[in-house]
């Protein structure tokens, strides 16, 4: 089980609200825990947060990086009567937007709770009843009654929208619900990766970090992964569970509590073969389960830091999250520990003769 420290690092970092190029909450919550156990923190120029520990031996760079960005929306316009249209963030369903809750955080830094709203089925056509409803066509309702009192409250086009949901372990259970799964918890395992391995010490040089704008095109990874120049890179992300009625394994296998998903391919990189059979190794070694995954559909940051530079050698490690990109997802508590146990010994394995003879070719 999760100690109350341990929660409370998953409780703040879900809590925070974050899209992509808005990310300062998230930061705050990263820079705050990490500089008990890091030298030096440091940003790049798009504001991705890197924790710095060198450790004994001197040895090869190391940066494992999670993103800090969740799905969510922006505004774009403030309507007469005081609605608010908005722009989607990420990769949305419309399905699962509809009368959801939200929050416009404003420049000031007011929350303003909204709901998502649409025309309502009575009045639809039976034909439009039966297809999905345009996104285009939804708006967000904050109790406003004109354009003048919304613009009173301080809202004004591109303030941030984020899910609005609190932070559940559902029924006593080790299933644990919330927002930004995706991908709080990857910066979640960066952290306990770097205090782990502060406090245990290790040989070589870590960068334990969360990028910027992963959901609008890997952005962040890119300028981070240059800044830092590793010599291996692991994106620290999550992927999609299969175990909920009606998936198929040809969708997606991954099974909630079974352990940590190594990608073999998605369609932003294909790993590092040497790399992946060194963190499988270590995994099988040490008995942590986990779970090998394909994403046909989409990527991870390691699509960036692959091709950062001359090439990096790279691997993505994923914690598995049932309904990714809504208010409402799913992770399993010891999918996360064993995580960052695989991680943490990974990154202590990969001293300077492991990296020589991984980059040996």
């Amino acid at each position: 089980m999760l100690d109350k420290k341990e929660e409370q690092l998953l409780i703040d970092l879900t809590s925070a609200r974050g899209v992509p190029g808005n990310e300062e909450e998230v930061r705050e919550v990263f820079k705050n825990y990490a500089k008990e156990y890091a030298e030096d923190i440091f940003f790049d120029g798009l504001g991705s947060v890197i924790a710095k520990h060198s450790g004994s031996g001197g040895g090869p760079k190391i940066f494992i990086c999670g993103h800090m960005d969740e799905v969510g929306f922006m505004v774009t316009k403030i309507t007469e009567k005081g609605f608010i249209e908005f722009q989607t963030l990420g990769g949305w369903w419309g399905q699962v937007m509809l009368a959801q809750q939200v929050e416009i955080k404003t420049q000031a830094g007011k929350i303003i709770h909204g709901v998502i709203g649409s025309k309502p089925p009575h009045v639809l056509t039976q034909e439009a009843r039966n297809k999905p409803y345009d996104v285009k066509e939804m708006f967000i309702d904050i109790g406003a009654t004109s354009e003048e009192e919304a613009k009173g409250w301080g809202i004004r086009p591109g303030d941030m929208i984020t899910p609005y949901i609190e932070y559940k372990r559902m029924n006593d259970s080790k299933f644990l619900l919330a927002k930004a799964w995706d991908n709080r918890v990857g910066t979640a395992v960066s952290l306990r990766v770097l205090e782990n391995l502060a406090k245990e010490g290790h040989d070589n040089c870590l960068f334990a970090g969360s990028d910027v704008m992963e959901e609008v095109g890997l952005r962040g990874a890119r300028t981070s992964t240059h800044l830092v120049n590793p010599d291996i890179a692991i994106a620290l992300d999550t992927g999609t569970a299969g175990d909920t009625p009606g998936m198929t394994p040809k969708e997606a296998d991954s099974v909630l509590g079974k352990g940590p998903q190594v990608l073999i391919f998605d369609a932003s990189m294909i790993p590092h073969k040497k790399l992946l059979n060194f963190v499988t190794n270590v995994a099988e070694e040490l008995e942590i389960p986990f779970q090998y995954t394909v994403i046909a559909g989409g990527g991870t940051d390691a699509g960036m830091m692959h091709l950062t530079r001359n090439g990096v050698p790279s691997i993505a490690i994923t914690v598995p999250v049932r309904y990714l990109h809504s208010h409402t997802s799913v992770i399993h508590e010891d999918d996360y520990l064993n995580t960052v146990k695989l991680v943490t010994e990974v990154v202590r394995r990969l001293d300077a003769e492991a990296v020589k003879e991984l980059l040996s070719y």
